[in-house]
């Protein structure tokens, strides 16, 4: 008995990886991410060209709550839905938007399959994340030698936020750009020189796709970089 967790990439088609891909046309059943009921799921819409006519899509909920018990209903009850697919025999794939182990819905799945069915067999398929495909559209390095690098995922606790940006070179920041503004006010105290390079993108890989490549100096002077929600923006403290 065999689940695969596939990877869907920052959010174009083209950059899945031949393995994910691989995957998604030979499954049988196909399990795929959503905030809430009847909203659409990112990764279906990301790997829809490569899905055959004849694959079962199922949709699973998994709500932006922050009531712990109510969370765990929702993994049980989405990760009893999935091994019901797995032991009747079925090839079944669960699509995670970027990758499976970097803020994914993936991981209360495999906690739940883990403790409950360690006879099934869990496989994992890396995805490109999104800052590494904004890294490269915008040919930046995000990190040189002996840098370090910080991933922040949200930005509501800026003094958090201000001890990560004064312990790394380069921080990258995931999601909520309706922060960016606060956060571009709080890198000079953490020691970000004013010509220090902050990109910005929003709606990456998608249509509507915006990046932004300024000095901290110059994004100062500036309001309302990005009001979207999907979102990320690199700092780098050090250009030489």
């Amino acid at each position: 008995m065999k689940l695969f967790c596939v990877g869907c990439g920052p959010g174009d088609p083209d950059l899945l990886t031949l393995r994910a891909i691989e995957l998604i046309k030979n499954a049988d059943v196909i399990f795929t991410p959503t905030a809430r009921e009847g909203k659409p799921s990112i990764a279906l819409s990301v790997v829809k060209k490569y899905i055959m006519k004849s694959t079962e899509i199922v949709t699973l909920t998994f709500p932006m709550l922050k009531d712990f018990d109510l969370l765990r209903d929702h993994w049980k009850n989405n990760t009893e839905k999935i091994v019901n697919a797995v032991i009747s025999g079925k090839r079944v794939a669960y699509l995670t938007i970027g990758d499976p182990a970097l803020y994914s819905t993936w991981i209360y799945i495999q906690r739940e399959l883990e403790k409950t069915y360690p006879e099934i067999e869990i496989n994992i398929v890396p995805g490109i994340t999104s800052f590494f495909a904004f890294a490269a559209k915008a040919k930046l390095s995000l990190a040189e030698g002996d840098q370090t690098v910080g991933i922040i995922p949200a930005c509501y606790d800026l003094s958090k936020v201000k001890k990560a940006a004064e312990s790394c070179d380069t921080l990258v920041f995931l999601k909520d750009g309706r922060y960016f503004d606060s956060v571009i006010e709080m890198l000079s105290d953490a020691g970000f020189k004013e010509d220090s390079i902050i990109a910005i993108a929003q709606d990456l890989s998608s249509d509507g796709e915006v990046m932004l490549l300024n000095r901290l100096e110059d994004l100062r002077k500036s309001k309302g970089t990005t009001q979207k929600y999907f979102s990320v923006m690199v700092a780098k403290k050090r250009n030489d």
